[in-house]
Order: structure tokens, then sequence, then C-alpha cells
């Protein structure tokens, strides 16, 4: 068997995201040339990335479970993988994509840690197996990919529907210094109550999350851009907008059936190019940014942005520094990360 190209990692591949990108992978020859390295919450079960897999039994691959929101787990599987690169089993990472998403639509849960359990599974676990595994990505053309929502931005028109973030002391997530803390344990950032359980309060704790991690692709490229050995490493964020899929397991009956089986379905056939998207094609536009050097991304697109395969600008407040270094400075401490334990020079 010849040689893997490289390797692609994909978190959250049992999800409807998730098993569509993985699908587009084996269907092309030369993207199932690549070794694939998938991770999901149990990978005894994993039925939808198991039968997206069934389409080239020939594609080398490795399933392995993960928990997003227990850093030990993070710790644990970033170990396996660095070791087995250094080993030579597996070709060095060429494409990161940080696919794995939660909401809790008004159930909130924390973690073993004492984290919110949206903030850790989006944002915080992703952020540490970043920095994790970066001495294991491809110095030239290795690229990150994190996928991204409306949800991030109090003021997208999309948000208005959702009635999150109506009240002008939720337009903006990051209030001060001590923001970032009272977000991980669950809180918003203007005061120390805790946040509402309620679909709107769930939709604000995926909103933040979502931004920190925006937030993390901005800062990260920054001091990716300042490191002389892995400067070309470009780090890249997709919208993949409304999909039909499993995030709202946790939502009441009206949401997880009613809009989500119904409404959306409809919508999606009457309107192929509307507002709900085919997870097929958010699929296709993850998989672009992660590997494709179009002349709209250039050989090395870093920073980059995309709804749609257009160019997007994020939110003002993900665009601060001030917030992004503090945000930053939170999840060094919050994760507990050692100047051992990550090849980035600039890692404080």
């Amino acid at each position: 068997m010849a040689a893997a190209k490289g390797t692609i990692l994909v978190t959250g591949a049992n999800g409807g995201l998730g098993s569509a990108i993985v699908k587009q992978v084996v269907s092309n020859p030369e993207l199932a040339a690549f070794h694939g390295l998938y991770a999901v919450r149990d990978a005894a079960a994993a039925p939808s990335l198991r039968a997206a897999l069934a389409g080239n039994p020939s594609h080398a691959h490795d399933i392995f479970s993960q928990d997003l929101t227990n850093l030990d787990s993070v710790r644990l599987t970033a170990s396996a993988i660095v070791t087995r690169i250094a080993a030579g089993e597996i070709p060095p990472i060429r494409v990161l994509i940080l696919c794995a998403g939660c909401r809790d639509f008004g159930k909130q849960t924390w973690s073993e840690d004492g984290l919110d359990a949206t903030f850790g599974g989006n944002y915080l676990g992703h952020w540490l197996l970043t920095l994790l595994l970066l001495g294991s990505v491809e110095k030239e053309n290795g690229r990150i990919v994190i996928i991204g929502t409306q949800a991030h931005d109090p003021y997208d028109k999309r948000n208005v529907s959702t009635k999150a973030f109506i009240e002008d002391k939720y337009k903006t997530i990051i209030h001060h210094e001590t923001g970032v803390q009272e977000i991980a344990q669950g809180n918003w950032s203007w005061g120390s109550a805790q946040e509402d359980q309620s679909f709107q309060g769930g939709t604000r704790r995926y909103g933040a999350a979502k931004l920190f991690l925006i937030m993390f692709q901005h800062e990260l490229q920054r001091r990716l851009d300042r490191d002389p050995a892995l400067t070309r490493i470009c780090i890249l964020g997709v919208d993949p907008g409304t999909m039909i899929t499993g995030l709202p397991r946790h939502a009441p009956w009206f949401i997880r059936v009613l809009i989500f089986q119904i409404v959306f379905p409809i919508i999606a056939a009457l309107m192929p190019n509307g507002p709900v998207r085919s997870t097929r094609k958010s699929a296709s536009h993850v998989v672009s940014a992660a590997l494709d050097s179009t002349p709209e991304l250039g050989e090395y697109p870093k920073d980059r942005y995309l709804n749609d395969l257009e160019p997007f600008e994020t939110s003002a407040e993900s665009r601060d520094l001030k917030k992004a270094e503090l945000v930053w400075k939170e999840s060094v401490r919050l994760a507990q990360l050692k100047r051992e334990e990550t090849s980035l020079v600039d890692w404080q």
C-alpha cells in the first residue's frame, strides 16, 4: 500500500456535519489517500461515521473516543497521536478540522473539571487539542479549520428569531476581565448570577463558546505568524449555516421534531439555495477551506473566515485584540497548559 499523503483529523466525526466531511474525503480518491483520524464520543458505536467509511473500505483510518469536555481525555488522545506521528506510524497532520459541537438548549451540564459543557465541548477542548498537536502539523502546508456560527455575533440579523440577544446586556459577550471565567462556569459575563435555563440561555452559551473559538482563530494566526517554525500553518473558519443535524438532541420537542424534522426539510426541499443547507453542501465548503488553493483563497489562506465559500467578516468583538489576548491567557490558565506541551513559541 502506498504511503498516505498526510493525515486528516476530524473531531465530531460521527455528527451530521462531521460524517458528511468524512464522506467527502472517502468519496474522492485524492482525499482518500490521506490517513484519517476520526474522533467521536464513543468509538464502539459511531453509526453515521461507519456508514460514511463504508463507501471506501480501502481508506486507511483510525477511530478513537474523545471527550472534549474532559481535559485529561484531550491530553491522552493528543499524546497518542503525537507518539504515532513521531514514530512514523502515520504521517504528519495536513488538516485538523475542529468540527465537534454541542448545544444544551437549556439543559445545562458541567464537566468533571467544573466547567460548563458547552464552553468545554465547543471551545476549550479544541483549544487545548490544537496547542498540543501543533508540533505534529505539517510545517509547509498544514491547515486548521474551525467551525463557526452566526450565534457568535449578537448583532447578526440571523439571530433575531431566537430572541437570545434581544436585551442590551446580551449584546456584548465579554463585559470585563472576569467575564471569561464566568462564561467558563456557565454564567453570563455581566454578573455572577447563573444564566437562565432556557432555549435562549443555551443559545447564548453556545454563541459565547463559538465567539471564543473564532477569537482563537484570529489570535492563533497572529502567534503562528510570529513563530519561525510554524509561520506557514494557516487557520481558517467556516460558517456552515443552518443544517439538519443531531445538534438539537437536547432541545424541546417543538425544536427537535417540529422545526428540525419537519419545517427545515420542507424549506431545504423548496429552496435548495435558501437558508437551510444540506450537510453535504456545508461539508464541501469545509473540505475546500481545508485543502483547496483557489485564486480567492491563495496558497496560504491565513485567518480567513468563510460563509458559503464567500469571505465573511466576524463580529467586532471577535476582532478585539485586547479581548482576544484575555481569552487566550484565561485558556492557558483553565487548561493548565505547560511550556513542554506545545511547540508554539508564544504560548502564554
